[in-house]
């Protein structure tokens, strides 16, 4: 059963199918119902119609006897007693009514004065007495009456009248419910009949929209599959022409490979300056201990422990840069004050090239005080590099930012140059050239903590003439 409706085609096709099947039948229902109650309705007001005909002229004082009722409409005249005082011809048998009986009582049962027979001579009403009275209400009632052999369910009204001897007599009349039933029965049949066929279309019909609908789908499936057997991360998804959800999944999946490859290329761009990056101090450090093993009079112990320091410093950047690409945020959400950090950093650093002049301001901001200090530290590294005869920290707050800038009076970053000195490894020519250039990575690391703290990092001039670094966080 599950590989029957493991697709979607099958189960949007179960499930319209269900739907319309369930709405259908309720409607059907329905249907039926009203049209039952409209049938019966309609009998009734048959019967009341044929009840009250015939109550009227025993008002106006037509005789029991000549009240002439129709053989096709069943007819019962029963007065108070329960006796039957008139019925309609060929009327057989009756349930339902006041009286199981069809046989009206003998002479002296009319309304005459000496009870023998109707109130004139010849049964016209003529006589001089006043009019009777029908009631101005109706009952009714469901039974059965056989009339000339045949035999069927009707519904009754009964309507009372009084005829002008004063005598309360009930007027049964029957409409036939064959009627009801034979259009009810004709209905549902047609309902049983049509319904399979109704809903075998909608599932064919949705069966077939939903396979087209799906069909690029199945495109994206199978180049989805195509690019991870061939690890081809250039290969994109067709986009269909449409506006639906199918050409938005399309393009996300298309976003998604483009955003992959560039992480994967990245990654490997990562890797390869990693190796270049570490060759130097490791082959340096290498040829020093060789030359040392060989002629101990001639190792250079300091080059060889400034050489271990670049690999150390060079293994925590990568370390760092590493865990910030796989997602990791600041662990640490507590306040951390700003003009302290700065005070703290600054009074740590002591062999700094040129001094540092301080313009600080009491400010908080939340997030992980040892990474802040990285970045205050990697900013403060790079002005030194490039400053002519100091640098200028200041930390101020501006509305709901806390502002920390980094400012020295070297030459400066050139306009074109300053989005790219923040990739991995890229260093400017004038950094190329100094020992202590480092491996372009602290600058990286400053933006990528940054930006995982909510704020921004960017360098523009500095009014001493150099480059300008300003980190922008949210307060608080």
């Amino acid at each position: 059963m599950r590989r029957v409706f493991g697709s979607v085609r099958a189960r949007a096709a179960l499930g319209a199918t269900v739907v319309v099947a369930v709405a259908l039948v309720a409607a059907g229902l329905a249907v039926l119902q009203v049209l039952r109650a409209d049938l019966v309705d309609q009998a009734r007001l048959k019967a009341r119609t044929d009840a009250r005909e015939v109550a009227s002229r025993i008002a106006a004082g037509t005789g029991y006897r000549a009240l002439e009722l129709d053989e096709d409409v069943p007819v019962q005249v029963v007065d108070e007693d329960g006796r039957v005082r008139a019925v309609s011809e060929d009327l057989e048998a009756v349930t339902g009514t006041g009286s199981a009986s069809v046989t009206p009582v003998g002479p002296g049962s009319g309304p005459g004065p000496d009870g023998g027979g109707d109130a004139d001579d010849d049964g016209d009403g003529d006589d001089d007495d006043d009019a009777g009275q029908v009631s101005s209400e109706e009952e009714y009632g469901h039974g059965s009456a056989r009339i000339d052999g045949e035999t069927g369910d009707y519904v009754w009204a009964a309507v009372e009248v009084t005829d002008r001897r004063g005598t309360e007599v009930t007027v049964y009349a029957g409409a036939p419910l064959a009627t009801e039933r034979d259009a009810v029965s004709t209905a549902r049949d047609a309902m049983l009949i049509g319904l399979p066929l109704l809903l075998l279309v909608v599932a064919a019909v949705t069966w077939l929209v939903t396979r087209r609908a799906l069909r690029p789908v199945e495109g994206i499936r199978r180049e989805m599959a195509a690019i991870t057997a061939s690890t081809d991360l250039s290969r994109r998804v067709p986009e269909p022409g449409t506006h639906d959800e199918v050409a938005r999944l399309a393009r996300t999946t298309n976003e998604t490979l483009a955003a992959l490859e560039a992480s994967v290329a990245r990654q490997r761009a990562f890797v390869a300056d990693a190796s270049h990056e570490l060759r130097s101090p490791v082959a340096s450090l290498r040829t020093q201990l060789e030359v040392g093993a060989a002629h101990p009079e001639l190792l250079d112990v300091d080059g060889a422990v400034e050489d271990v320091v670049r690999l150390q410093r060079l293994a925590a950047d990568l370390l760092l840069l590493a865990r910030l690409d796989a997602g990791e945020r600041p662990h640490d959400g507590s306040p951390v004050a700003l003009d302290a950090l700065v005070r703290e950093e600054l009074a740590q650093r002591t062999g700094d090239r040129v001094p540092v002049r301080t313009e600080v301001a009491p400010v908080a901001v939340r997030g992980s005080r040892g990474q802040l200090s990285r970045v205050l530290g990697n900013l403060v590294d790079n002005a030194q590099r490039h400053a002519r005869g100091g640098v200028r920290v200041a930390v101020r707050e501006e509305g709901r930012w806390a502002v920390l800038q980094v400012a020295d009076d070297g030459e400066g970053v050139p306009e074109g140059e300053r989005e790219r000195i923040f990739e991995r490894f890229v260093r400017l020519d004038d950094a190329r050239s100094r020992d202590d250039g480092g491996a372009g990575l602290g600058l990286a690391i400053a933006r990528d903590v940054v930006v995982r703290h909510g704020g921004t990092l960017t360098v523009s001039a500095a009014p001493e003439g150099g480059a300008l670094f300003e980190m922008r966080l949210p307060s608080g």
